[in-house]
């Protein structure tokens, strides 16, 4: 049994990662889908919408392969650190992540999710293209 935390915001990531995880799953592995919020002001109601759709795409692509359990979580912390503390909790085998192309001013202007959780992790993690 394997057990993947995969870390969404939209839709397109969803089914990204998906595939990939497609390709891997075993009848006895979970995948735990997480969507992270930081709420209050830094957060619209669409963006909490679109959080939960892009979480719907997870059990419906992948519940006649594995187990399927989503999370939205919305409780002031970064997404990094919510995707952490759901690794830890479930005792994550493998996080499994979107990154997309992103030019070097992007980087230092805006921060990534995608970029915090790969300096941060201890956990082995599947990093999937997305366009």
């Amino acid at each position: 049994m394997t057990t993947f935390v995969l870390a969404t915001n939209a839709v397109s990531v969803s089914e990204t990662l998906c595939s990939y995880l497609q390709t891997v799953l075993d009848a006895d592995d979970v995948v735990y889908a997480v969507n992270s919020q930081r709420g209050g002001a830094n957060t619209s109601e669409r963006a909490i919408a679109d959080g939960k759709t892009a979480l719907e795409v997870v059990p419906d692509r992948l519940d006649d392969l594995a187990t399927v359990e989503t999370y939205q979580i919305i409780r002031g912390n970064s997404p990094a650190t919510d995707i952490f503390d759901i690794a830890e909790e479930v005792d994550a085998d493998e996080l499994v992540i979107g990154v997309r192309k992103r030019s070097r001013t992007d980087r230092l202007l805006f921060g990534s999710v995608a970029q915090d959780i790969m300096r941060q992790s201890d956990y082995p993690m599947r990093v999937v293209p997305r366009e």
